[in-house]
């Protein structure tokens, strides 16, 4: 594996140049790589990032493939920027596309879900009745979201009448989110925020939104009204060291309360009060403001379908992938690709494009008849805002090492201007030539 290779890559994922501005500078992608003729069948579950991304990339790279992606969801979300939604810097609409309008033409898309999946037989059973026969299969679903998984919450309760926010849920509903945000910190009160104890997506959002918080309300001028408590799943703030302790320090600094091993059960909205599970037993809080962020599992087609691991995050069922080549361990013709992955790191937008060259790699060598090189070290990168205008650019491995794409220019846990820059406005257009397969 060539380090020095992986690091210019990071550049072009996310780099800067341009005077008095961001703008970006794209990889070469895939676009001088050969074509391989083929007759394959190859279907990708899901027209996420990374099933577009995937899906557009094969279509150039084989010459007579037939590609078929499926997903009933009509809408792409830009879910990097449902934090921003929430803290009201961006509307709704901000998030939304048609998911038709990411896919390479040529391909099959079929707007439906995959009711079964049958590894041995290679084949998937649609939601239509559908039954569909592959060659090799992509398994790129990411995640759902278990809001029966917090007792007494409905997402009908989200919005400032009740002071609830669920940002994670859709870009309506970070909106409204926002709205909740904006009374509490308007009105003062207790707020609480925190994560569950699943893995999930983007592990650093619920840290992102306290620390907005709590910016927001310092600049109304009403921050000695406003408690922030963040309720941590386990012993530490973020789940690499280094950046634990960064956290830990900006908390402190800003007055933010937090506890560890508190995770979330359940919430009683007549008495506004919130019960968390901690090793001592269940603790009841009162709220005026609380940001609900459910357990997080895999969709239960995949969970039911073997190809999930047997005796790791079984309550969650992550597939089984290796995690360097993201190619299942026990079916050889099946791939996997963001969030659904079961491996210990990698669960970001940012994480998406780069486990996609190493998908497309040993899929396209193996039809040519050859061995696969590329590998995924663990690659994550999360621009953790810390206040509005300013955030911490951290990028790591599985290692737990600080791999930073910028060294001498972004220092990864400093507050920068540039970082925040990076997010708010450089990563949608990077993210969106990830969907066409360009960067």
């Amino acid at each position: 594996m060539d380090l020095n290779n992986i690091t210019a890559s990071r550049r072009g994922f996310l780099g800067l140049a341009g005077a008095g501005g961001a703008a970006l500078a794209f990889g070469a992608g895939q676009g001088q790589a050969s074509s391989v003729r083929t007759n394959a069948r190859i279907l990708i579950l899901g027209a996420g990032a990374g099933g577009a991304a995937i899906a557009n990339r094969l279509s150039e790279r084989l010459d007579g493939a037939e590609i078929t992606v499926l997903d009933g969801r009509s809408e792409h979300w830009y879910q990097p920027g449902f934090t921003l939604i929430a803290a009201g810097l961006r509307g709704a609409d901000y998030a939304v596309s048609s998911t038709e309008r990411w896919l390479p033409r040529g391909i099959n898309f079929i707007d439906e879900y995959a009711a079964e999946l049958d590894p041995e037989a290679n084949r998937v059973t649609t939601t239509g009745g559908q039954r569909i026969e592959y060659d090799y299969l992509i398994v790129s679903t990411g995640m759902v979201l278990d809001w029966d998984g917090i007792e007494g919450f409905d997402l009908s309760m989200v919005g400032p009448e009740n002071g609830i926010s669920a940002h994670y849920a859709s870009p309506e509903m970070a909106e409204l989110s926002w709205r909740a945000l904006d009374k509490f910190t308007d009105e003062g009160g207790v707020g609480m925020f925190g994560r569950p104890a699943t893995e999930k997506k983007c592990a650093g959002a619920p840290v992102k939104i306290c620390f907005l918080g709590e910016d927001i309300a310092t600049t109304k001028g009403n921050r000695e009204k406003c408690e922030f408590v963040y309720n941590a799943q386990s012993q530490n703030l973020f789940g690499v060291p280094v950046i634990h302790h960064r956290v830990r320090q900006i908390m402190d600094e800003r007055n933010i309360n937090y506890r560890y091993e508190h995770v979330l059960k359940g919430i009683d909205l007549g008495a506004k009060t919130a019960t968390y599970a901690t090793p001592s037993g269940d603790v009841t809080d009162n709220w005026d403001f609380i940001n609900v962020i459910p357990p997080m599992r895999a969709p239960q087609v995949i969970r039911d379908s073997g190809l999930a691991w047997a005796d790791r995050w079984t309550d969650q069922g992550w597939i089984e992938v290796d995690t360097q080549t993201l190619r299942h361990a026990r079916y050889p013709n099946v791939f996997g690709i963001g969030d659904i992955n079961g491996v210990p790191k990698g669960k970001t937008a940012a994480s998406v494009k780069f486990h996609i060259p190493v998908v497309e790699d040993h899929l396209v060598s193996e039809i040519a008849g050859r061995e696969g090189t590329q590998l995924y070290d663990g690659y994550t990168s999360c621009p953790l805002i810390t206040r509005v205008g300013r955030a911490m650019l951290v990028e790591f491995d599985y290692q737990d090492n600080l791999t930073p794409s910028f060294p001498g220019l972004i220092a990864p846990l400093e507050e920068l201007w540039i970082s925040w820059l990076m997010k708010e406005v450089a990563l949608k257009a990077t993210y969106n030539a990830m969907l066409r397969g360009r960067a």
